[in-house]
């Protein structure tokens, strides 16, 4: 048949090719849609980290922010778009800057490469570190250091600024402050009086409307500075920094000692991200043979035929470490060969993905349609009991007779979560080991005496793709030693060098951010003194797999939809980082 094989009158249909974002949070390929002209890109580095201090009354200049770089091209279906998403850099250590981050870049044939430069570490001795945006200086003596120049390399429009300058050395008052990181869109404050300068703020992204590459506060012995919009974490008071946010390209926060106490460590900068936004278009009319009707249909540019039965994974935000571990966030999931969902055709459904929650806190829940997973509940304080929560926080260190926090509360069929560990009984000590946070597989360690009990596992799933384990519960609280956190996310615990009487502590680690881990514990010196740098929990994630016919989409940018390789049959997957809306087409 002249029309391809369509029975009826001649038509001249026109196919509308909708606008959708592609992020990526981590490096890979992206190969452009059938027939798109053009796409737009945001490129963000990885921020860098706050600095380091030690031995006195130091504040260190927080992180500069990852470069971000926008770029508008052409693309084609046929030549694959090389995406690299740069790390955030570490925290400084003891006196040392933190160092920077890792570049970000878009690159392939015909392409014109954009490369955003990670972002300068937090000064500590010296100035702050070049980069994409600059680092913060710290109050070294006699008089203070300069923040680290932005824009390094140079590019037009410029992709960063620079950090603010520290104060000058004022003895053993601790009356003065680091710089903050520069951030994209201003740089970052001097220090004022013995407050630390707060992050240079970041930008706006006009694709998803999300703001990223916000500096590091500066650390201040009056209170730290504040970090920079678009994921920058603050400048600490008396503690460690804070960390920037994962893909924002944050800077970490610039870490404070206020006296001769063990060494802080600076913030870790926020990874980078890179969005890709393919703008809508209308193809040229004319007769569309039942082929091509199939390969529009399977590019997810037809609508729905009726209600779609979809598989879910959800994972709330992991609980907050404290001298035991952090409990692991709910897990709930159908695949595989659970119960589906079904979802009405051209419908929105709300996502709400649970943040971790702060040191000593319950992580927070995460929600898909009827299906609600409760936060991770907090590590129990000194002689403290843990939370309950989707996973249950683990018993706090030390002789007091308490108890772990119960897991799958409030109860659900399968179960969310499990217990949290125990305290450490019996030994010849003064004090137990605080219990493990509980995971979405296994209860939380009990500690032993005097050393912490580790961290419950989490699950596998392979919803995605490909096995992901998720929901680990973090390490807890121990003498001298440290814990590991569960697999899937947990953080591990602290620790103090446990033949030095001062030590070198190394703080609870943060869950890990999109796992729902727990976060770690503090750590313990050998003479029982204690370490307050503590983990967060890590947040959660909602991820839903439909079958290969259906049309889904994902909102903001920062999520996204995916279609899966053979053997799994083109199923499409919409991973939600940040709370958002799923759309049925």
């Amino acid at each position: 048949m002249a029309n391809g094989g369509i029975i009826g009158p001649v038509q001249n249909p026109i196919i509308q090719a909708n606008s959708t974002v592609t992020s990526f949070t981590a490096s890979g390929t992206f190969t452009a849609r059938s027939n798109q002209p053009s796409a737009d890109f945001l490129v963000v580095a990885g921020g860098g980290g706050g600095g380091g201090t030690y031995y006195g009354f130091i504040n260190a200049g927080g992180g500069g922010a990852g470069g971000y770089r926008t770029s508008s091209q052409a693309v084609s279906s046929s030549v694959p778009i090389t995406i690299t998403v740069g790390g955030g850099g570490a925290g400084g250590t003891g006196n040392n800057a933190g160092t920077n981050g890792t570049d970000s870049s878009i690159s392939g044939p015909g392409l014109s490469t954009i490369t955003s430069t990670g972002g300068g570490g937090g000064a500590q001795p010296s100035t702050g570190l070049t980069g994409g945006s600059g680092g913060g200086g710290s109050n070294v003596p006699p008089t203070g250091s300069l923040g680290g120049a932005g824009n390094t390399p140079s590019t037009s429009p410029s992709q960063g600024n620079s950090g603010g300058r520290g104060g000058p050395y004022s003895g053993n008052t601790g009356s003065s402050g680091g710089g903050g990181g520069g951030g994209a869109s201003s740089i970052g404050s001097d220090y004022s009086s013995n407050v630390g300068g707060a992050g240079g703020s970041g930008t706006l992204s006009p694709i998803n409307s999300v703001t990223y590459a916000g500096g590091g506060g500066g650390g201040g012995g009056g209170g730290g500075g504040a970090g920079g919009t678009g994921g920058g974490g603050a400048g600490a008071n008396a503690t460690c920094g804070t960390a920037g946010t994962a893909n924002t390209g944050g800077g970490g926060g610039g870490s404070s000692l206020m006296g001769f106490q063990p060494d802080r460590t600076g913030g870790t900068g926020g990874s980078g991200i890179i969005l890709v936004q393919q703008p809508s278009f209308q193809s040229a009319p004319g007769i569309w043979s039942l082929n091509d009707a199939y390969n529009y249909k399977k590019a997810g540019q037809w609508t729905n035929a009726g209600p779609v039965s979809v598989d879910y994974l959800v994972v709330a935000g992991g609980g907050g470490g404290g001298y035991a571990g952090g409990g692991a966030g709910g897990y709930r999931t159908s695949f595989p060969g659970g119960t589906k969902l079904s979802l009405t055709a051209a419908t929105d459904y709300p996502i709400t993905i649970g943040a971790g929650g702060a040191t000593d806190a319950n992580g927070n829940p995460s929600i898909f349609s009827t299906i609600t997973s409760t936060g991770g509940g907090k590590g129990g304080a000194l002689n403290a009991s843990g939370n309950p929560g989707g996973s249950g926080g683990g018993a706090g260190y030390g002789c007091a007779p308490v108890t772990a926090g119960s897991g799958n509360t409030p109860p659900s069929s399968p179960s969310q979560g499990n217990p949290g560990g125990a305290v450490g009984t019996g030994g010849p000590g003064p004090s137990g080991g605080g219990g493990g946070g509980g995971g979405a597989s296994a209860a939380g360690s009990q500690g032993t005496p005097q050393a912490p009990g580790v961290g419950g596992a989490g699950s596998a799933n392979s919803i995605s793709g490909s096995p992901i384990s998720y929901a680990g519960g973090g390490g807890g609280s121990g003498r001298g030693t440290s814990a590991p956190g569960g697999v899937g996310g947990g953080g591990a615990s602290g620790f103090y060098s446990p033949n030095t009487p001062v030590g070198t502590p190394n703080p609870g680690t943060a869950g890990t951010a999109n796992t729902g881990g727990g976060g770690g514990a503090a750590g313990v010196r050998a003479d029982g003194n204690t370490n307050t740098c503590k983990g967060a929990g890590g947040s959660g994630t909602v991820i839903v797999r439909a079958p290969s016919g259906a049309v889904i989409s994902a909102s903001p940018g920062t999520n996204t939809v995916t279609t899966l390789p053979a053997p799994a049959g083109g199923c499409k997957v919409a991973t939600f980082t940040v709370s958002g809306t799923l759309t049925t087409g």
